[in-house]
């Protein structure tokens, strides 16, 4: 069954409809360029979802390109990485392209800007280029090195390119306008030297080009039509401009900026989340608690549920915060026709039946998925011992406490009424061990209509129980009021891991990572690919059964 699309209009596709009406480009070619320096989070997903969807309503194209300028802080396990997930939200780009592709491209076009008078080499240091910017009230002071001769120039950015100067000696600068009101404007910096290994071409080369340089250089090589990026980009779009026109580009693409999606209790900054990872807060990129599409793959999120978010939330020029329980709801439909039904107990409790026979199994009939009758039936075993959830029992309820308690019938899912006769305690006063009373009548299924009970609980059996592991997730930092004196490490949740041990139906052995459930009055979880072994089953909270969300 096709997937339906989001076919509402946006901003951006109502620009790409006037381009092509007017004939400004005869079709559509869109790409996702990350930086391959980390592992991509919700955020991309919702420019990936972008680009690639209105390049196909289009009859375009959509091109995956690595954005791979900085050698120092890019590696191959991301630019897999990256693939994988594109590729597992449903995509296929039609070109795989690197930045790195155009390093000669990009050094001779370059060099039509030193002929042209303008790009010079600057000898200044940084931090003397950051002074000589200025402010946004006070405009910037020329570099003394900014009226070198053409001839001057080009042999310095060869010798440049020859490795004849150390880190930092020497930038390339574009010759622009030290006054305009756009700092971006203000002689930006075009190459660097880095005497680094390059994770795609080696030691061949110890320049390289400025993102604000590269980019629009790759958008035109490749015939990009909309470059599609974020608002914090709009200020640099005179720049962009200007570089594809300086430099002779044959053709011109055009930069649309929408906002970057954020989302309530979720960290979206990259340098952020890298944080976390370095310093030993999370198992990972694919840490479950992260926001990175790898860990919403190993929590349990299906690509499915990320791109009906992303269709939902749209695209908009003006920033906002998503609450994050729409994430939640959409993975919640997603797997509410899909994932099988099943029982296990997080906190046991153990249950004695006093008056079952002693050595008697039977086999209880259950549907698979109630709201999806042909996923058929499931067998679940029933004996004399039980585990119940420990919440689901109190020697002194309060009032409305439905469950069990002593005196007090209640109903097993599937089997039958109970009634609590005793309890034992240990040394501390916990109760570890009920003891109850069926009645063999009131199995289900049977029509029992002879008194009514109000509680219903979920249960394992004891003798044929599987050990399982599971794993209930909060957010890794809330959002707060931040403090001054506090580092952003200061508000990491104590509390966003819990790892509990219990037990699931004895069917659940077959699971495979990746399989996802709905347990009775817990919610939806998914089989931890990383963990789980062929001795214990671990399973990764996904999203609770309900939410007071709603669209």
């Amino acid at each position: 069954m096709e997937e339906n699309k989001q076919t509402s209009s946006n901003f951006i596709k109502n620009i790409v409809i006037e381009d092509l009406k007017g004939g400004n480009y005869d079709g559509i070619i869109t790409r996702f360029p990350p930086e391959p320096n980390g592992y991509l989070h919700i955020g991309h997903a919702k420019s990936i979802v972008l680009n690639f969807e209105l390049a196909d309503e289009f009859k375009g194209k959509t091109n995956l390109r690595f954005d791979d300028t900085n050698p120092l802080k890019e590696d191959t396990e991301y630019v897999e990485s990256i693939k994988e997930d594109v590729k597992w939200l449903g995509y296929d780009w039609d070109n795989l392209f690197f930045a790195s592709d155009y390093f000669e491209e990009m050094f001779e076009r370059a060099i039509i800007l030193i002929k042209k008078g303008k790009a010079y080499v600057d000898d200044s240091s940084p931090e003397e280029i950051r002074q000589m910017r200025g402010t946004l009230k006070e405009p910037g002071t020329e570099s003394k090195y900014r009226n070198r001769t053409v001839e001057e120039n080009l042999d310095l950015f060869q010798r440049m390119r020859n490795g004849e100067f150390k880190d930092g000696e020497k930038v390339l600068r574009a010759k622009i306008d030290m006054s305009s009101p756009n700092i971006n404007l203000r002689d930006p910096v075009l190459y660097r030297i880095s005497h680094s290994s390059h994770h795609n071409t080696g030691d061949k080369w110890c320049i390289y080009p400025m993102y604000d340089f590269a980019h629009p250089l790759e958008d035109a090589i490749e015939g990009v039509t909309h470059s599609i990026c974020t608002l914090e980009f709009e200020d640099h779009r005179p720049l962009y401009d200007w570089v594809v026109a300086e430099c002779e580009m044959e053709k011109v693409p055009k930069q649309i900026e929408f906002a970057r999606l954020n989302i309530t209790n979720t960290v979206m900054s990259k340098r952020k989340l890298k944080l976390l990872v370095d310093q030993g807060y999370a198992d990972g990129w694919d840490d479950p608690r992260m926001p990175t599409i790898s860990g919403l793959r190993r929590k349990g999120y299906t690509p499915e549920s990320i791109r009906a978010f992303c269709r939902e939330i749209g695209v908009a020029r003006s920033y906002s915060t998503v609450d994050a329980q729409m994430l939640e709801h959409f993975v919640r439909e997603d797997l509410k026709l899909k994932a099988p039904r099943t029982m296990g107990v997080i906190r046991p409790l153990k249950v004695i039946i006093t008056n079952y026979p002693e050595g008697q199994v039977e086999w209880l009939n259950a549907e698979i998925n109630p709201e999806n009758p042909e996923m058929g039936f499931r067998k679940i075993p029933f004996s004399r011992e039980i585990y119940i959830e420990q919440e689901d029992f109190m020697e002194n309820p309060p009032k409305k406490y439905f469950r069990l308690f002593p005196d007090n019938e209640v109903r097993l899912k599937h089997a039958y009424f109970i009634k609590c006769h005793d309890f034992i305690k240990d040394e501390n006063g916990n109760v570890i061990e009920i003891h109850c009373t069926y009645d063999p009548e009131t199995k289900s299924g049977t029509g029992f209509t002879g008194r009514k009970v109000k509680g219903t609980l979920h249960w394992v059996d004891a003798t044929h129980a599987k050990a399982a592991e599971f794993r209930i997730y909060e957010p890794f930092i809330l959002d707060e009021e931040q403090e001054e004196d506090k580092t952003f490490l200061d508000y990491v949740n104590p509390n966003s891991l819990q790892i509990l041990n219990g037990f699931v139906e004895p069917n659940m052995s077959d699971a495979k990572p990746h399989d996802k459930f709905q347990f009775f009055r817990h919610g939806y979880f998914n089989v931890d690919p990383k963990y789980t072994t062929d001795e214990k089953l671990v399973f990764n909270e996904i999203v609770s059964l309900k939410s007071s969300f709603k669209l």
